[in-house]
């Protein structure tokens, strides 16, 4: 049931398009692994392989942290809906942050979002799509408000403070590469 690609195919990128939601996959050399949930308009698609994401502020910055690290990445998307199919895009990634040279042109590619700290540059190795047949058929409703009304509300200069309080090290207490 599973099959592997070398790079992601049109109706590939037809489905990550279409999806709501999508995981991201890091891990450290030593420590945990980390796997964290991701919407909004926060990917695109640069061509069959490559893959660029936006992270916004959150309480944890563990990928950041992992590929400074080591650089492997995978993200996954699961259809929720009437045909089922899993997704998974395998590769290596690099970590821009707010200041550095690509920055400015790849965040244009966003919607504005003043909580925005990295941008992460996926170089695709292997695709691998599964059946799905175990995912639940789930309805998407909307985006939640919650972390642009937080955003807002602490500003520009809150959210760099954040950063600094939580942001600048993982779980395992490795540097993230948040700047100062």
């Amino acid at each position: 049931m599973a099959k592997k690609f070398d790079r992601l195919a049109q109706s590939h990128r037809t489905f990550i398009e279409a999806q709501h939601l999508f995981f991201v996959a890091t891990a450290a050399p030593t420590g945990r692994v980390n796997t964290s949930p991701k919407g909004t308009d926060s990917l695109r698609v640069m061509d069959s392989r490559r893959i660029i994401w936006r992270n916004s502020t959150g309480s944890g910055n563990e990928s950041a942290g992992h590929i400074l690290l080591s650089p492997r990445m995978t993200l996954m998307w699961c259809s929720f809906d009437e045909k089922p199919l899993i997704l998974r895009a395998y590769g290596t990634a690099t970590a821009l942050h707010p200041g550095d040279d690509d920055w400015s042109d790849l965040n244009a590619l966003f919607p504005p979002d003043i909580a925005a700290r990295q941008i992460f540059d996926l170089s695709i190795d292997l695709v691998q799509t599964s059946c799905g047949f175990g995912v639940p058929r789930m309805t998407y409703e909307g985006e939640r408000p919650d972390a642009d009304e937080w955003s807002e509300k602490k500003g520009p200069q809150g959210i760099r403070e954040y950063w600094a309080e939580t942001n600048r090290q993982t779980l395992d207490g490795f540097p993230t590469g948040i700047p100062d």
